[in-house]
């Protein structure tokens, strides 16, 4: 392995859902190497109205660059610290028809194994699978193979990849060392679309941004950068081979060029620090240095842009090094009372309880009222289900998210629709008539409508939650040590300038 593709590798701890493995559902999930999407166009319809239902509801804010724009195939990566929500944000900010990459119980699943079939998503088999006995390489091999080679395939026809590199979701504040997956099914595309005379595909790396990624109703930001050309290794024999149906290996040099120019493109789009407390420490520099220009930061990609300055000043100047414990410890006080940078005000003080929020609270605590008896109708079962779920998984800390975000994606296509017609039976209507169908879509609008509306509600009360949070803060001996450490970075920041 190159030093520069990352960390050594350590393999995953399989939860129990990754040990449930079915051979039989792995060698019949569709694929195609012809150029074709295996997946059901309608069914790509439906997963994208999902998709965008759930995170209407597990994000307050959302933010997205214009992906570039190419004509022939795309492989969109990222880093993997957030569950199923990170290739979901991927496949929302683009118009491509996308097949993925997973873990192949998410292929096999009773359940979202299912949606994954129908969407054409492809299963891969990993040294852990093998480590712990659930499948020989032999196996693993013939579905790893078919699999890039639909990838393959289907980048070579113009469609979008979404795979995530590491092949493993993490907890971690740097990029971990990257598999030689993406890099081969790359050039093997690259070599398909030349075959045919097909726009050539790109790789496209992607930065995806939370406030806190495991906190429900977190801000996102999915940033896309410049993509990713690929090179043509293949002769024209092995180009003709591999448009044909048979896998061929690229050669290592080739891999391990492109795998190690993929992490320097991916590396600097990611945290990319030591660790989670000096990624904080950098937020908060970044925001109190806003708030010393008269221009606090109000965005996520604001605050991302601005930390990253200062993360790459921090490798040559010293200056800014000396004040990181100082502002990993402020940090570290606001995270651990659940408050991050943005609760420092434009006075770089606590920002105080005004009128305003208290106003807020009160027509927040309206409109949940106003929209329970609806929400709660329509979805309270699957709301309660997701926290229980999150409370006792053993999948990590990423799937804490992917829980609320599999309830919100689930509630167009199932709660809500089974609820309804329930009303419609205890009505008394005839489900089939033009009037119950009319009645039909409309309670389901009214469904998201409260819901939406109740969160709003929700945000405005979680608002002055958080303020009474920092006013207790504030008057306490922890505010005071964070009323220092504040008042000394603000003066080493001047000195600095």
């Amino acid at each position: 392995m190159n030093e520069s593709s990352g960390a050594p590798e350590i393999l995953p701890e399989l939860s129990s859902a990754a040990h449930k493995f079915d051979r039989k559902k792995l060698e019949k999930a569709p694929y195609s190497h012809d150029g074709k999407h295996p997946g059901n166009l309608f069914f790509g319809y439906i997963l994208r109205l999902m998709i965008f239902v759930g995170t209407s509801i597990i994000f307050r804010k959302f933010e997205a660059d214009q992906i570039p724009q190419n004509t022939g195939g795309r492989i969109s990566i990222a880093t993997h610290i957030n569950g199923l929500v990170d290739p979901s944000v991927m496949i929302k900010t683009q118009r491509k028809r996308i097949i993925s990459l997973g873990r192949h119980d998410l292929i096999t699943g009773p359940f979202i194994g299912w949606w994954s079939r129908r969407n054409g998503a492809q299963p891969v088999l990993r040294k852990a699978e093998m480590e712990a006995g659930l499948t020989d390489s032999d196996f693993a091999r013939k579905i790893n193979h078919r699999s890039m080679l639909t990838i393959a395939n289907c980048l070579a026809g113009g469609h979008g990849a979404v795979i995530m590199p590491e092949g493993k979701s993490h907890q971690d504040s740097q990029l971990h060392a990257l598999r030689t997956g993406a890099a081969r099914a790359a050039l093997v595309a690259a070599a398909i679309a030349s075959e045919r005379q097909n726009s050539p595909p790109v790789i496209q790396p992607t930065g995806l941004h939370w406030k806190t990624h495991y906190w429900f109703r977190t801000n996102c930001f999915v940033e896309y950068s410049e993509p990713i050309k690929i090179d043509l290794v293949f002769t024209e024999a092995e180009s003709t081979r591999l448009a044909a149906g048979e896998w061929i290996e690229p050669t290592s040099d080739a891999v391990y060029d492109l795998r190690e120019e993929m992490y320097n493109a991916l590396s600097p789009l990611t945290p990319e620090s030591p660790d989670w407390e000096t990624f904080r420490a950098l937020k908060l520099i970044a925001n109190l240095e806003a708030n010393n220009n008269q221009s606090p930061i109000t965005k996520l990609s604001e605050e991302v842009f601005s930390a990253r300055v200062l993360r790459d000043k921090m490798k040559t100047e010293s200056g800014l090094q000396k004040i990181i414990p100082d502002a990993i410890e402020a940090a570290e006080i606001l995270h651990s009372h659940n408050l991050d940078a943005a609760s420092i005000g434009p006075n770089q003080k606590l920002k105080i309880l005004d009128l305003r929020t208290r106003i807020k609270a009160i027509f927040g605590i309206f409109l949940m009222i106003t929209m329970f008896p609806a929400t709660l109708l329509g979805s309270g079962f699957q709301s309660v289900l997701a926290r229980y779920m999150a409370n006792n998984s053993d999948e990590g800390l990423d799937a804490r998210t992917t829980y609320f975000f599999l309830a919100g994606m689930f509630s167009p296509i199932i709660f809500w629709p089974f609820v309804s017609i329930l009303i419609l039976l205890f009505s008394g209507s005839n489900i089939f008539s033009l009037t119950s169908i009319f009645s039909f879509i409309i309670i389901n609008l009214v469904f998201y409508i409260s819901s939406l509306i109740f969160l709003y509600g929700y945000d405005l009360w979680s608002d002055y939650r958080l303020a009474l949070v920092r006013v207790k803060l504030s008057k306490s001996d922890s505010g005071e040590r964070l009323n220092i450490l504040v008042k000394n970075l603000d003066l080493q920041l001047g000195l600095l300038i």
